[in-house]
């Protein structure tokens, strides 16, 4: 039996990889040592990232082949929309963000460069193209925070981010990963063959680039 998708383009794109799920953002932040104006940055950000992120998913829906894999975009579209940005927006308020404020804020050029890449490759591809640029953000998510709660030099009593590693460590969130992993080896299945492999490598690394940029842009650098 074949390694799962998700694990192929991971192996082929090590060190883009690397920089996205250790880079000093996120290291920093599960030693409570990132400061919080580049938090709430992020944060904001986040929030502008959100609303594309539900654009994807519909874009999905129209580049689904069957009405199972329209009902999963859809419940992804609902799921951002009504449950997803909600609670970011209640998160971002204990950090004194008001939503109103968060959307009269300009995207950052990392949040259009990473987006636009995303929708880019739906428009131009088909589904699976569409889900392998989505994947690093969504998996590697979990995979982080994983990583993270995992790591003995996490501190976690004081953290003023606890919450934040918990909610991606969490079950409900791993679950969704685990998830979007399995789509990925289901769409590989019928839309792929190893022809389309290189192709979709080179989509899966320019994601984890673009999303290592996002946490440099949390740090204060204009990327």
């Amino acid at each position: 039996m074949s390694d799962p998708l998700f694990a192929r383009l991971v192996a082929a794109s090590a060190e883009p990889w690397r920089a996205y799920t250790r880079h000093d953002f996120v290291l920093q932040l599960a030693r409570g040592e990132l400061p919080e104006a580049g938090f709430r940055r992020y944060l904001v950000q986040d929030y502008l990232f959100l609303l594309h992120f539900a654009r994807a998913w519909g874009l999905a829906v129209y580049k689904s082949d069957t009405l199972a894999e329209m009902r999963r975009a859809q419940r992804l579209v609902a799921a951002t929309l009504d449950v997803e940005i909600g609670l970011h927006v209640d998160y971002c308020r204990r950090w004194g963000l008001s939503e109103a404020s968060m959307a009269a804020e300009p995207e950052a050029l990392a949040t259009i460069a990473y987006t636009r890449f995303v929708l880019d490759r739906g428009v131009a591809g088909d589904r699976l193209d569409l889900e392998t640029a989505l994947a690093p953000c969504i998996v590697g998510y979990a995979v982080i925070a994983a990583e993270r709660i995992a790591d003995p030099q996490t501190r976690l009593d004081g953290n003023p981010y606890r919450e934040w590693l918990e909610m991606y460590a969490g079950a409900e969130y791993q679950q969704l990963a685990r998830e979007t992993e399995a789509a990925l080896d289901e769409q590989f299945a019928r839309r792929g063959g190893e022809g389309r492999f290189a192709s979709l490598a080179a989509s899966f690394a320019a994601a984890a680039r673009l999303e290592a940029d996002f946490w440099q842009m949390g740090l204060g650098d204009r990327v």
